[in-house]
């Protein structure tokens, strides 16, 4: 019996006995350890799971560093205005738009919940995990295809942190080259309960779903496993540090005079009592932000010199500027888009590069992101036929709209195209659609010609007004 053969008659045994959720095989019981977090080879036995932290990169990075949550909100700003629509292909073209019934779940994934707060969970989880993971869930308690069919189904995100792909392959090799995905296996942190301290097992709760159960959106592949994803956090993990160094040197530098350091000297006879006294009242009177600034009176004996560099000498702003820029580039957002200082200046603000970097945004991060997401939740759907497909309908955002100086050059040049179409006798429909879909194959000849659109072959009209050939003496052909 194969590997998921051996799951579904568990699962089914499972529903029939006690309509409990599947859970952890007891051929699994061996097997209870977890590859740690913090490893950066994260693939023993048959399973992967998420390389980094989780719970660290959200206290630290996200919760932690004001650049890092500046980034996500941007990206989630612009993400999280799009729509899920199906279309269709005709002759390896897309087709126009349509809806159905079953995308009201993702119009509505949870009570009070919008396709906005949708796309932001995956973003989220995305950023700060490299991958995302959402099955359904009933309000009688049935989880993925079991809920298809039940009252008040919805879309519940399973942490991923606690989320395990499971990687079966006949050879018995997760490396080899039948090694397929064959399950997510869930594993809630074991609950504590009241009573004298109880812990519940690890394997309590624990719920294996089957590919097609769960939308796995993982945006940004991990080179070093097969099929989980990477955080674009990780590879500027230092550059987050760096940021959170220079942050806390401000407040240092804040904290303690507001100038560049100082150091006091004092005659050799100087007592112990007198140089304590000393210290204590210097401190009290010109240590912190508050005291900065103010003039400094020295007794007789005591000499100041100042000694390091201000912020300016540091050129602390472009130190700080320069890593800001590294961070937008791993998220894939504009730095001027954030407002980062080292993009408010020159000509990142010029109107052309405001433009250029608006759509470089648009192109290079947002659409993208937005196809890979519809064709991770079309798992969680059905479709309305086998050719329909799900895809993301971008056509109301604001942020999307070209300078209305381009755009009036654009339906321009297009209804000059349409004209020129029509006056050499294509269909009005199909010129329409050629030039929607930018597909020249679906131009259709009305069997017209010239700008008259007179039948082949056939002699011209002659005006409603003005003479006839015969009256004007013009020969005519017999």
């Amino acid at each position: 019996m194969s590997f998921l053969d051996e799951i579904a008659d568990r699962r089914k045994a499972i529903a029939v006995r006690d309509r409990k959720a599947f859970t952890l095989p007891p051929s699994w019981a061996d097997d209870a350890s977890r590859a740690p977090m913090l490893s950066s080879y994260s693939l023993q036995g048959n399973e992967e799971q998420i390389e980094n932290d989780f719970e660290a990169y959200i206290r630290y990075c996200f919760k932690g560093n004001g650049i890092v949550w500046s980034l996500m909100a941007a990206r989630q700003m612009v993400m999280s205005e799009a729509r899920f629509q199906w279309r269709r292909f005709k002759d390896g073209r897309p087709q126009e738009l349509f809806g159905s019934d079953a995308l009201a779940l993702l119009e509505r994934p949870w009570p009070g919940g919008t396709t906005s707060n949708l796309i932001a969970r995956m973003d989220q989880d995305a950023c700060l995990a490299g991958n995302c993971y959402l099955t359904t869930a009933d309000d009688s308690g049935r989880i993925g295809r079991a809920s298809r069919r039940g009252r008040g189904r919805r879309i519940v995100r399973m942490r991923p942190d606690w989320t395990t792909i499971v990687i079966t392959a006949p050879s018995g090799n997760p490396w080899g080259l039948d090694a397929k995905v064959g399950g997510y296996l869930y594993e809630p942190r074991p609950l504590v309960h009241s009573v004298a301290g109880v812990v519940d097992p690890p394997t309590a709760g624990a719920t294996l779903l089957m590919p097609d159960e769960v939308a796995h959106f993982s945006p940004h592949p991990d080179p070093e496993a097969r099929f989980r994803g990477m955080s674009p956090i990780t590879p500027v993990v230092r550059e987050i540090q760096a940021d959170t160094q220079s942050t806390i040197h401000k407040q240092a530098f804040l904290k303690n005079a507001a100038t560049p350091n100082l150091v006091v000297k004092f005659d050799r006879e100087t007592s112990e009592d007198a140089f304590d006294e000393f210290v204590k009242q210097f401190r009290s009177s010109h240590q912190g932000s508050r005291n900065a600034y103010k003039t400094l009176f020295l007794t007789g004996g005591a000499d100041v010199e100042a000694v390091g560099v201000d912020f300016k000498q540091l050129d602390f702003a472009a130190t700080v500027g320069k890593g800001e820029s590294r961070l937008a580039s791993a998220f894939g957002v504009p730095p001027s888009w954030v407002g980062f200082s080292e993009a408010l200046a020159g000509s990142s603000l010029n109107a052309g590069n405001f433009t250029a970097a608006r759509d470089r945004f648009a192109d290079g991060t947002v659409r993208p992101w937005w196809r890979d997401a519809a064709a991770s939740l079309e798992v969680l759907i059905e479709r309305p036929d086998d050719g329909a497909s799900l895809w993301y309908d971008d056509r109301d955002i604001a942020f999307l709209r070209k300078d209305e100086a381009e755009q009036a050059k654009i339906h321009a040049a297009e209804a000059q195209t349409i004209r020129t179409l029509i006056d050499a006798g294509m269909t009005a429909t199909s010129v329409v659609d050629a030039v929607n879909a930018q597909d020249w194959s679906l131009l259709e000849h009305s069997g017209l010609y010239s700008v008259q659109l007179q039948p082949a072959n056939q002699q011209p009209t002659q005006p409603a007004t003005g003479n006839s050939p015969e009256e004007s003496g013009e020969e005519t052909e017999d």
